[in-house]
């Protein structure tokens, strides 16, 4: 029970890596405020919780608007007395086309949610985790770190996270709060619940031959390196750029065919979080 008796907000937390999140941190022992948007499913994941006995609530709204995001604080107040830990995990990639084709108004949505978010959310929860002398945990992404084609925009807002979780890190380390990311490689899941973006063949298997292990990640392995960040464990971690990647930032480039055909198979169910976050 490594998140015993501490409050969390995650956003994004309807679905894929969110909910695996939100998930886990109820098994850790925490008390989670669950965020989505209008059309997310954020209430079917609570009652999930609820019936595996975690503590959790849900909250709707765009958390760009700096109103929303400082009631969204304020649930997690009212609702459990305090909060020790922020996850910034919604985020959208919504468009994949080279820079000369890129349409204006997916990459202005993708500023409101990955990045505007992210500084609203921060800004809002910073006097409250100067109380806990909590931390907030971030989704960058390898993206941020490796050039690839037709991702560049979505790339640049995770970039922007990766040095505002930085720049945040030295900042409030003064007040006792730990700022990182968690910076996935290819990952077996949706990012939002209305996802648009669907990988041709040719850039599904060049995200499958950038990665070391042959195969995608999935969404509990991601949300073990969230727990661990978030935890009192990760006490001397401060300002990092957590790639949990398979290897992919390392390899850079084509690695997997050395890859025997039983080590590419994800992990299964068990224990410890892995496999069905449901």
């Amino acid at each position: 029970m490594r998140l015993e008796n501490k409050v969390a907000i995650v956003t994004g937390g309807a679905t894929g890596i969110g909910e695996a999140i939100a998930s886990k941190f109820c098994r850790e022992g925490a008390q989670v405020v669950v965020t989505g948007g209008p059309a997310d499913s954020v209430d079917d994941i609570v009652e999930r919780m609820h019936e595996r006995g975690g503590e959790a609530v849900s909250f709707l709204g765009d958390l760009s608007n700096e109103d929303t995001a400082r009631e969204c604080v304020e649930s997690a107040i009212e609702c459990f007395g305090k909060l020790d830990i922020l996850v910034n995990n919604a985020g959208v990639l919504n468009a994949l086309h080279p820079i000369e084709d890129y349409p204006t108004d997916k990459f202005e949505e993708m500023i409101a949610s990955n990045i505007l978010a992210v500084f609203m959310m921060t800004r809002a929860a910073i006097p409250e985790l100067k109380k806990s002398r909590g931390c907030i945990v971030s989704a960058g992404s390898e993206a941020a770190w490796n050039g690839a084609p037709n991702f560049a925009p979505y790339a640049g807002t995770k970039g922007f996270i990766h040095s505002f979780m930085k720049g945040v890190a030295v900042e409030q380390a003064r007040n006792g709060i730990r700022a990182n990311c968690v910076c996935p490689g290819p990952v077996n899941a949706a990012m939002t619940e209305d996802e648009i973006v669907s990988f041709d063949s040719e850039s599904e298997e060049t995200l499958i031959a950038n990665s070391a292990p042959g195969r995608h990640g999935t969404v509990e392995e991601i949300a073990n390196a969230y727990t661990f960040l978030a935890s009192d464990e990760a006490s001397y971690v401060n300002g990092a750029l957590w790639l949990v990647d398979g290897g992919t930032t390392t390899a850079n480039g084509n690695v997997n065919e050395e890859v025997p055909h039983n080590l590419a198979a994800a992990p299964g169910p068990s224990g410890d979080g892995l496999g069905d976050a449901r």
